[in-house]
Parts: structure tokens; sequence; C-alpha cells
């Protein structure tokens, strides 16, 4: 038996051996917590707390390796690096919202079906699910800070891996045909909003659209200068009027930008932005249109 486990310990990759030793520190965490403030009455209950603790940890191991191929298995999303610090703060937060209730509900069922034999108050109920999932809930939120610490480095070499691969490909397809329209299409346009008012560009020298109450501001270059232009209309309404030029993307809410303006990508603490040729104007890219723009830089 000894020798199986070793020839599994020896078989088992360096992913595998960082998640299973992240997930005893973990658990080893909230059993350290559970010990300190006591709940659920294992201050009455002498050495048996040990033994209660002993098997809140197993508990707590086995329940995070059931959410690790509940993720990899369900979900489709495997411990990695190389998808992006996006996807990394993606797959802790559903790690995170599926373990805590699932240790929570085991939890409480120990406590009903062991624990109620030797301490009154434990059976099962609504109430002691509640406290057990606030407790490990803190817990979660504690760990996930500690985590976070530890692997800042990592995750801030995987964001400028990251900047760097997309500002690669920013330079491929501003100099190929990725971004250029399907179908021809003229670069000059006329863009209209609900009044008579019209704004009149090449669409070669649009900058960026921005969105400002119940107008949309246009940044286009004009004689070789910046230029804004003011019109009442939503960026909803020009994102499906420049639907047929490829380059033209929604990186946010209040933002469309020309792809092919667009200097560079840089990463920030809050997220990444995109500085705008010619102005340096910094974009900012919400995380929700994120997965657009590397589509349209075939990332």
């Amino acid at each position: 038996m000894a020798k199986k486990i070793l020839i599994f310990a020896f078989a088992m990759t360096n992913e595998q051996k960082e998640t299973i030793r992240i997930r005893i520190i973990s658990s080893g965490f909230t059993v350290l917590a559970i010990a300190i403030f006591k709940p659920f009455g294992l201050d009455l209950t002498q050495w048996q707390a040990y033994m209660h603790l002993l098997a809140m940890f197993v508990i707590g191991f086995v329940a995070c390796l059931v959410t690790e191929c509940i993720l990899r298995y369900i979900f489709k999303m495997p411990t990695s690096l190389d998808n992006g610090v996006d996807y990394i703060i993606k797959r802790n937060m559903r790690f995170q919202l599926i373990n805590t209730p699932l240790v929570a509900l085991i939890l409480c069922l120990y406590r009903h079906f062991v624990m109620s034999v030797s301490v009154a108050g434990n059976s099962l109920s609504w109430g002691n699910f509640f406290e057990t999932l606030v407790i490990i809930a803190f817990c979660s939120f504690i760990i996930g800070i500690y985590w976070r610490f530890q692997f800042r480095s990592r995750y801030l070499t995987a964001e400028l891996n990251e900047t760097r691969q997309m500002n690669e490909k920013l330079q491929k397809s501003q100099q190929s045909e990725v971004l250029k329209a399907e179908a021809p299409v003229s670069d000059d346009i006329t863009l209209t909003g609900t009044t008579s008012e019209t704004v009149s560009l090449n669409i070669q020298d649009l900058l960026y659209i921005e969105t400002v109450g119940n107008y949309v501001k246009i940044y286009q270059l004009h004689d070789g200068k910046v230029r804004s232009d003011m019109l009442r209309a939503t960026s909803k309404q020009l994102e499906d009027d420049l639907s047929a030029y490829p380059m033209i993307v929604r990186c946010h809410r209040a933002f469309l930008v020309n792809m092919q303006q667009v200097e560079r990508i840089v990463s920030k603490p809050g997220g990444m932005l995109l500085v705008i040729k010619h102005c340096d104007d910094a974009i900012p890219v919400s995380r929700s249109n994120m997965s657009e723009i590397k589509k349209k830089l075939s990332i």
C-alpha cells in the first residue's frame, strides 16, 4: 500500500502537487481558526475536540478536492496560468462560490450526526447551517487574501506575459488583414444620431467613441490633429452602424475603439488600458469585453 502511495506521489505533476499543498494549508488554516474561536460547542468536549478538528480538516480537504474536480471536469476550468489573469480570477471566484457552501453543508451534517451526540445545539437546522456558512465564508475570504498575496508576483508575471502577447498580436493584426472589413465597404462614412446632426469621417481616422450622457463624443484625426464631435446618439446605435468594420470594437460600456489606432496595451492593477495613437488617451477595458478584444486579435 505504501509503495502504491509513493508511486502515485511521484507520478503527480508539479501542478497537482501544488494544488494539494494549497488545499492542505487552506484546510489547516480553517481548522486552526475553528480551534481558536471554538464554535459549535467545541470548548465543552475536552479531548474529543481534537478528534472533531481532525475530522473537520479531512472534510475540508476532501471538499476542496471535490470542488477542484467540479471545476476541471464539469466547468472545464483546469488550474492554469496560461489562460491569463482574468481566467485565474474567475476560476478562484467559482472555486469559493462552490466550495464554501459545500464545506458548510458537510460540516453541518457532521455536527448533526456526530457532534450532537455529545454537544447540544448541533442538530440540523437552518440556523446552524447559516452559522457554519458564515464561519466558512469568513475563513475562505481570509484564505483568498493570503493566497493572493502569496501569488502576487506570479499574477504580475502572468499579467505582463499576457500584455506582451496581446501587444505582439496587436502589431501583427494592424499590419495584416485581420481587422479589415470582410466585404468591400467605403471608408468614408456619415454617422447620424436621433437629431438631424451628422458627423462625416474616414473610418481610418476614427480613434474612439465615448458615451457622454445622452450624447456620444467622436474622436477622429482631422488635418493631422485630434478633433472631437458631439452627436446625440447611443454607443449601441453607433456600434450597430459600424458593425461592418471589424476594427471597431467595444472595450467598455462607455467606449468603442478603433483597434487600428491603438498604439499599445498596458496592464494596470485595475485592469487593462488601450493607449490611443496621436493623443495618448488611455481607454479602459472592462473584464466583460476583454474576451472580444482577444478574439479580434486572434489570441
